[in-house]
Order: C-alpha cells, then sequence, then structure tokens
C-alpha cells in the first residue's frame, strides 16, 4: 500500500488528464512498517486528512507498526482506518478472524479496507484466482468485517486484479479504493464509482522518513463525515452525520488546492509542503 522542513514545491507535470488529484479536498497517507517511526503529531499539521494503517495479512501475520500507528494517529487527532492484505491460500474465515482479533471494533475508527491484489511472485501461494471463487471469499471476507465493525467496508485494489475480478460492477455495492498513479481513474477503471484514489506512491510528507502512498477521497466534507460513521454508500450524495469522532478535522481549514507558488530547482532533493497545502502528485508507472 506513508525531513522535517516546511517548504512548498510546484506539481510536476502529470499525465492525470480529465481528473486531477488538486480537484479534490481532502487528502491522506496509507502506512505500514515500511514508513518506519512516524511523528503523527507533524503529519497532521503538514494537512493529512485521514490515515489508513496495515494491520494484519493472511491468518497470522500483524505489521509490526500497526499498534504504534494505530495509538499515535488517534492521539494526534487524524481519522484512521486498518486494513487487511488478503493472502490467497487461506480461508477467509481465518483471515478475518484474525483481522477481528487484532483491530478493535472502536466507534471513532474509520470503516476497515480489504487490500485485494493478485500476487503471482508468493513464494508461498501459487494459488491461481479464477472470478468466482475470488469473489465468494471476498463476499465473506467483507460481510463479516461489515457485521463486526458496523460499518460498510472498503475494497482496494489494483488496475490487473480489478481488470481479472472487479469489472463489470462486481461487488459494486461496496465503497473501492482505486491504484492509478499514472491515469485519472477513468481510463483503467472506466465509470466505477469510487470512493479513494491511490495517485502516488512516492510521496514525501513531514513527520514520515521514507516515501508513503497519498490518497484523494471522492467528496467534500460533508460526504466525508457520511462516509467516516459508515451512512454513505457509494455513488450517492450524502448529508452531514454529527460526529464526535471527526469533530477536530470539522475545525481543519480546506487543504489549499490550488499548485503552490514556490518551485522546487531541478534534481534537488524532494522538499516537503508547508502545513495545510496539498501534497503535489508525482506520476509512477501504474
Amino acid at each position: 500500500m506513508l525531513a522535517d522542513t516546511t517548504r512548498t514545491i510546484r506539481p510536476a507535470k502529470s499525465e492525470f488528464t480529465s481528473t486531477h488529484p488538486h480537484e479534490f479536498t481532502l487528502h491522506g497517507i496509507d502506512v505500514s512498517k515500511y514508513q518506519g517511526d512516524i511523528d503523527w503529531p507533524t503529519v497532521k499539521s503538514a494537512g493529512v486528512a485521514f490515515a489508513y494503517i496495515k494491520a494484519t495479512e493472511g491468518g497470522d501475520h500483524i505489521d509490526p507498526k500497526f499498534q504504534a500507528n494505530w495509538d499515535g494517529a488517534k492521539a494526534a487527532g487524524i481519522p484512521r482506518g486498518a486494513y487487511h492484505f488478503v493472502y490467497w491460500c487461506r480461508s477467509p474465515r481465518e483471515e478475518i478472524d484474525w483481522f477481528k482479533r487484532v483491530v478493535p471494533a472502536e466507534p471513532d475508527a474509520l470503516p476497515p479496507v480489504l487490500d485485494v491484489e493478485a500476487t503471482p511472485t508468493s513464494r508461498t501461494c501459487k494459488r491461481h484466482l479464477d472470478r468466482e471463487s475470488a469473489l465468494r471469499d471476498m463476499r465473506v471476507m467483507l460481510q463479516e468485517m461489515e457485521r463486526h465493525y458496523g460499518k460498510r467496508p472498503v475494497i482496494y485494489t489494483t488496475v490487473d486484479f480489478y481488470e481479472a475480478i472487479l469489472s463489470d460492477n462486481e461487488l459494486n455495492e461496496y465503497p473501492i479504493w482505486v491504484r492509478s498513479t499514472k491515469y485519472s481513474p477513468h481510463v483503467k477503471y472506466g465509470s466505477r464509482q469510487w470512493h479513494f484514489w491511490q495517485y502516488q506512491s512516492d510521496g514525501v510528507v513531514p513527520g514520515i522518513n521514507a516515501n508513503v502512498d497519498r490518497n484523494a477521497f471522492h467528496g467534500d466534507r460533508n460526504e466525508w463525515m457520511a462516509f467516516a460513521n459508515g451512512t454513505t454508500s457509494p455513488g450517492t450524495p450524502s448529508q452531514q452525520v454529527p460526529s464526535t469522532a471527526l469533530a477536530s478535522m470539522a475545525q481543519q481549514p480546506v487543504i489549499n488546492a490550488a499548485p503552490a507558488t514556490v518551485t522546487a530547482s531541478a534534481g534537488s532533493a524532494p522538499m516537503a509542503l508547508a502545513p495545510m497545502q496539498l501534497l503535489p502528485p508525482v506520476p509512477m508507472p501504474r
């Protein structure tokens, strides 16, 4: 599936055409052990509006940074949720039972995420995924996530998995989080309504001493509040829902979605953004 100076840079030229990350107000990150120790108060000061944190993989693996990230993001006032990376050679019930053991059912947490990707290079799981069985396993996991946590879970997916398994509007009753770091989402995902767009994999965020994924939420703050409370459905405009869990976020100024005004010289090291400025996207291969 994200150093401490605060300067801004102008976005690099990208291949995002009809839809651009700058069009969206709320931007966040997803993190795992690969981001190391994170300074969450600094991350919040940089304007990060939400964070998804890797919790589990398969039926017996926990991300070693999960608890620190889970507690740290909450203490900093950043709305956060957890995600499970599917290992296709365990039973779906085993996997979600493991996720439930690790991730507490907290009312202020964001809806959980099921991360589904093809893993052809796995050394331990050589299962060939077919659409019927993959969808069957996903339904078991998604339904149990929703039953246990009381919020409709999100599907995270990559282009290849989407094309093989989720195209033709499969499981479109669930919000979807799409990865597309080179093109606007519609180029690879067609007319599928999406809730989150992972548009960069090598972002630089103050408080994180490693590259990090950056994501945009498809909606305004009222729609965000409804999503965070589990009261919205994919592609459906929603009304604002009061939430004590997101009260601190509601007080934040809107992230500036206009291009930054200070440029970085060619070949210089990446510069961090100023507080509440949108992190500029950099195109990467999908």
